[in-house]
């Protein structure tokens, strides 16, 4: 099996094991169904990933689970992840996947989240997670560090980000109806983008011991 789509079973199982976490900060500041959705999606993405040919490339796999999410995953996280998903493959088309080819496929997506969302860093979106984890990925990445070095930092970044969620208030979606009364609260969406990041560390540490 591609060394890819069994990343993304981590990804699955990692969501799976946080579906009830996911859904309730989602219960405290949007519709209660984060965690649900993005559960069921990432099952559809592992199911139709699995009749991909065992060969397939990284670009192929990440197209497969955009097009999946975005087709079953509801709310807004659907659209936004299965976006950034399909920006991600179309720079590892063909591509060697070393930290650069990481760079631009984590830049593509976020720039996919931007475009789509219509949001930038401080709404208290899944770009808090994200673009921080990125820049440290990079700091790393040029200082010459390991692969799993660069994703351990990336995950330590993302999980400062989600908690300055807890800090804002909510501009987009269904949270920005509570104004200030969003602060306090955890966003669900930059929470899954930490939950997926630190699947895919853990998943390429065990996968550099053997373990996978």
């Amino acid at each position: 099996m591609s060394v890819a789509i069994s990343a993304l079973e981590a990804v699955s199982e990692a969501i799976g094991r946080n579906k009830e976490y996911l859904t309730s900060l989602d219960a405290a500041i949007g519709d209660a169904d984060h965690g649900i959705n993005m559960a069921r999606g990432f099952d559809a993405v592992v199911a139709k990933a699995r009749t991909l040919p065992p060969d397939a490339d990284v670009g192929t796999v990440l197209k497969t689970a955009g097009m999946t999410l975005i087709s079953t995953v509801g709310g807004a996280a659907g659209p936004l992840y299965g976006t950034a998903f399909l920006r991600a493959a179309g720079t590892a088309q063909g591509a060697a996947i070393d930290g650069a080819a990481v760079i631009r496929m984590l830049e593509a997506a976020i720039n996919g989240i931007k475009e789509r969302g219509k949001a930038v860093r401080g709404e208290k979106t899944m770009l808090d997670a994200l673009e921080p984890a990125v820049e440290a990925f990079a700091d790393r990445y040029k200082a010459g560090r390991p692969l799993v070095e660069c994703l351990d930092a990336a995950c330590e970044a993302a999980d400062k980000g989600v908690a300055f969620t807890k800090t804002i208030i909510a501009t987009k979606g269904r949270a920005s109806y509570l104004g200030e009364r969003s602060i306090g609260h955890q966003d669900p969406g930059a929470t899954s983008s930490f939950i997926i990041l630190k699947a895919l560390a853990d998943f390429c540490r065990q996968y550099e011991s053997g373990e996978n």
